[in-house]
């Protein structure tokens, strides 16, 4: 998982300063989206990297005071971006899975790198399936996922 990580901070890094080297086209309202972006909880993490249409990725989910100590990372297993709107389904993993619906913008961030630079606002959905019952539990909520700066790191 670590050289996974290692692997997709390279890459980000790549992507971001291709397209700080080049000027912004006034039409182009968002550039690529490929970066690390605040999740849920105040350490979670979104990560996305955009290949032409395609989104890959993963989340990083940190357990809760009274769970394990164990981070739960979600695999992106279908992702896409047509324009400025996106959609992404994660894994499952111990019953529950997450699905994002809607679009990325530009935040308050003034250049690539800056925390806030880009936002994913939209839909998310936690789906928990009881594979014993049967019954499916969805929990919608509308958010805004700010991109973290390139000097925002993971928790330690």
């Amino acid at each position: 998982m670590l050289k996974r990580k290692i692997n997709f901070l390279c890459i980000s890094l790549l992507a971001l300063f291709a397209v700080s080297a080049y000027p912004q086209d006034a039409s182009q309202s968002v550039p690529r989206m490929t970066g690390r972006y605040h999740f849920l909880g105040p350490q979670d993490t979104l990560a996305i990297l955009q290949e032409e249409d395609l989104l890959k990725g993963y989340i990083d989910v940190y357990p809760g005071e009274n769970e394990s100590d164990v981070i739960l990372s979600y695999p992106i297993t279908i992702g896409s971006r047509h324009g400025n709107l996106v959609e992404f389904r994660t894994r499952k993993i111990h019953e529950k899975y997450y699905r994002f619906q809607g679009k990325v913008e530009r935040g308050a961030g003034s250049k690539p790198g800056d925390p806030d630079y880009l936002r994913l606002v939209g839909e998310l959905q936690i789906i928990t399936e009881n594979s014993v019952t049967g019954e499916r539990k969805v929990q919608t909520q509308q958010v805004v996922l700010k991109s973290m700066g390139k000097n925002e790191g993971p928790p330690q």
